[in-house]
This record gives structure tokens, C-alpha cells and sequence, in this order.
């Protein structure tokens, strides 16, 4: 038996419904790796950031995310070597039910049609809201072009309308180029691997009163 389209559950009307010790049973997700590239790279090496935004309200499957870190991972390594690193934002928490029904002779006898129709876990798709970030990339000056390109290619992975974004922020940080410069300039910036931490001066901590 094939799987179901993915079409069939592109909305959803419901709350989320999470694996848990009363939803046991659920399949492993396809996408495993959620980061690809070189993590380690400071903030300040790779200061240009592509997002990828979804338009409109829907699941994603696993496979698709899978699919588009793939396709997206091939193009820039093929073209901008390892100098770039590609992050998914959506995880497959929502788990999709089935209820599967006998097509075969005499089935009447043995299925019970849509009595107790609540269906067992199938499998995991992710929740996606107007204008949420699916995946984001930074790299450095050169592999702009690439990220922007990558992206285009993996956004005809999923469902609905999506936008390729340009980003003004320092790689994965949330500051602007303008605001990242003052701030290393006046020394409130500690580098951790591929973010930053920022240091603020409100004085020394008053010991207490007895």
C-alpha cells in the first residue's frame, strides 16, 4: 500500500497534536539533520542571511523539508564549496492519523466502516503560519547569489506560495550590519561559534543590606 498524498493534510482546523505517552507509536520524521555547512563559522565570516518564507497557512511534511535541505545542500556545495550554513526553523512535531480501510473482497465482514474512525499515528508534519521562516541560510559576499538561487530551488518543495527574502541582519544574529559594527566597535560582543552573545554595562551588582 502507497502513502497517502501529502495533499490530503495540507490544512489543518485542529490543535496540535504532539507525540506523547497517550500518541505512542509515531514514525521517525525523514529530515534528521537540521543544520548543514560549516556551523562553526563566526558571525562576522558569513554576514549575509537568505530566509525563506512560507505565504500562507498549511502543514509541511518531514519530506518535504528533507527534500529541500537536499536539493538547497547540493546547489551550494556544488557552487559555493563550504563557505555557507543552511539551517531548517520548521521541525515535524504534528503527528497525522489514518484510519485504513479495506478495499479488498468481503471487507465489509472484517472493518467496522466510521465507528471508533480516530485512525493511528501515520506520520509528522510541521505547522506553518503566514510569513514564518522555513529555512535561512548565511554566507559570505560571493555566495549570496548562490544562497538566493539555492533557496528559489528548494521553495518548489512545498506547498503554497513562498518568498525568497533577502535579510539586512548579520548572519543568524539580530542586529544590522550598522548596529554589529558599533556594537564590536565598543567591545559588547562576545563571538559563540555561529551567534553572538552581547555584553550590557549596568554597573556593579549592590550587595545586599543586612
Amino acid at each position: 500500500m502507497g502513502r497517502r498524498p501529502a495533499r490530503c493534510y495540507r490544512y489543518f482546523k485542529s490543535r496540535p497534536y504532539p507525540k506523547s505517552r497517550f500518541c505512542r507509536g509515531v514514525p521517525d520524521p525523514r529530515i534528521q539533520r537540521y543544520e548543514t555547512g560549516t556551523k562553526a563559522a563566526t558571525a562576522h565570516l558569513y554576514p549575509y542571511h537568505v530566509r525563506l518564507l512560507t505565504l500562507e497557512t498549511g502543514n509541511i511534511s518531514g519530506e518535504a523539508l528533507e527534500a529541500a535541505r537536499v536539493s538547497s545542500n547540493r546547489y551550494m556545495m556544488k557552487n559555493s564549496g563550504k563557505a555557507y550554513h543552511i539551517r531548517i526553523n520548521l521541525h515535524p512535531f504534528h503527528v497525522l492519523r489514518i484510519n485504513k480501510m479495506l478495499s479488498t473482497a468481503g471487507a465489509d465482514r472484517l472493518q467496522t466502516g466510521m465507528r471508533h474512525a480516530f485512525g493511528k499515528p501515520y506520520g509528522t508534519v510541521a505547522r506553518a503560519h503566514p510569513y514564518q521562516c522555513i529555512m535561512q541560510c548565511r554566507a559570505p559576499k560571493d555566495g549570496l547569489k548562490n544562497a538566493v538561487e539555492a533557496f528559489r530551488r528548494a521553495s518548489f518543495k512545498f506547498p503554497g506560495h513562498t518568498r525568497v527574502v533577502v535579510s539586512s541582519h548579520v548572519g543568524f544574529t539580530p542586529y544590522t550590519l550598522p548596529e554589529y559594527r558599533d556594537l564590536a566597535k565598543k567591545g559588547l560582543i562576545v563571538e559563540c561559534g555561529n551567534h553572538m552573545k552581547r555584553l550590557y554595562r549596568r554597573g556593579p551588582i549592590p550587595k545586599p543590606s543586612k
